[in-house]
């Protein structure tokens, strides 16, 4: 039993390190079981939790807040406590000492503390792994904590950039529309340039750092990956609508978009079709593109392709990325914007929120009498 009990000790260790490589050095967007188990764990109690309340889409907001926070916390408690019984395994076997010594020995070396040492020799090796374990797993996420909120910093800056021009939440006619209101159409491209380098920064650091996608927006209708669908469909309708005059940065986008939610997708271990047929149905309908165009069109958008043919072409785009968009949408549990696909929670899906015209000859509403 002794020798079955330093296996099963070494199996864990082993285990244990393992998940904490993969997390926190190796900058490969490698699976973690354990790490995507403890996401998958306290996602479904905190959505329970907000349940009760009614709040619908708030609720959930206000729970899953807590989500990112726990999740670094959980991590390094599963890693300790892991080490913690890995070394506790391995005194016992090694040595034959009682449970109650050995565990004893081992939360003393792993956490430094120093008050149960003991004189075994052959037990030395031992003690010295577990008290070099302990503050260096703590150094390791103390060091991850910088590199994961300045991502989350330039996600959030854009996004916040985001909310005059495509809405509160986002959603990619709105951002058509309202750059042709305000005569901006020019300031597309370049709007189209800094999502694209946005995507390929959250393609590396969301893939890298899976926590991340946990980490919500500070006001509830903003969302990463609600805001970049809004800029794909922008610049999917633009090429769709306008294949003359749409920039070149609306294919960079569209591009850089579609390969952050695949680089993000094989992390998680999400399937996905690589080369999907343009022909394949997509869950957006017919109905829902043509009340767009429609919008659209009111706003002042130029159009140089009749609205029938630009479906095809719009049809063409989105199916290379609508299925890994709903996906992480709802795994991110994002606010159930327009054109976003279904969430684990049932709320309503909410319009983006267009500000009231305040130009001194635009129409006011009459107020009633006092």
């Amino acid at each position: 039993m002794r020798l079955i009990h330093t296996l099963l000790g070494v199996f864990v260790l082993l285990v244990v390190v393992g998940s904490i490589l993969r997390t926190l050095v190796v900058p490969r967007g490698l699976y973690s079981a354990l790490v995507h188990r403890l996401w998958a764990a306290l996602r479904i109690a905190l959505r329970l939790w907000a349940t009760p309340f009614r709040g619908g889409y708030h609720a959930q907001d206000r729970a899953l807040t807590w989500l990112a926070p726990l999740v670094l916390l959980g991590m390094l408690t599963v890693w300790l406590s892991g080490m913690l019984l890995a070394y506790t395994l391995l005194l016992h076997g090694t040595s034959g000492i009682d449970w109650s010594t050995a565990i004893r020995e081992a939360g003393s070396s792993l956490f430094t503390l120093g008050f149960a040492s003991g004189e075994r020799l052959q037990l030395s090796a031992i003690d010295f792994m577990a008290a070099a374990s302990g503050p260096l797993v703590i150094a390791l996420q103390i060091s991850y904590l910088p590199t994961l909120y300045a991502a989350y910093q330039r996600r959030e800056t854009e996004v916040t950039l985001l909310q005059s021009r495509a809405g509160e939440p986002a959603w990619g006619p709105e951002l058509l529309a309202r750059q042709s209101l305000v005569d901006t159409e020019t300031a597309l491209p370049q709007l189209y340039r800094d999502w694209e380098r946005l995507a390929a920064d959250i393609g590396e650091s969301h893939s890298n750092y899976p926590v991340l996608l946990s980490f919500r927006s500070p006001q509830p209708n903003r969302s990463w990956v609600v805001g970049l669908i809004a800029v794909m469909d922008a610049a999917a309708l633009h090429l769709a609508l306008c294949p003359r005059s749409a920039p070149a940065e609306a294919r960079l986008v569209l591009r850089a978009g579609f390969t952050a939610m695949r680089d993000i997708a094989r992390s998680l271990r999400v399937d996905f079709d690589v080369d999907p047929d343009p022909a394949t149905p997509i869950r957006l309908t017919y109905a829902e593109y043509l009340g767009a165009v429609a919008m659209i069109n009111a706003s002042g958008f130029p159009r140089e392709r009749p609205v029938e043919d630009a479906w095809r072409h719009f049809h063409g785009w989105r199916v290379n990325y609508e299925a890994l968009a709903y996906e992480l949408a709802r795994r991110s549990d994002a606010v159930p914007a327009l054109w976003t696909g279904p969430r684990d929670f049932h709320a309503p899906v909410i319009p983006p929120a267009r500000p009231t015209d305040r130009r001194p000859d635009a129409p006011r509403p009459t107020l009633p009498p006092a």
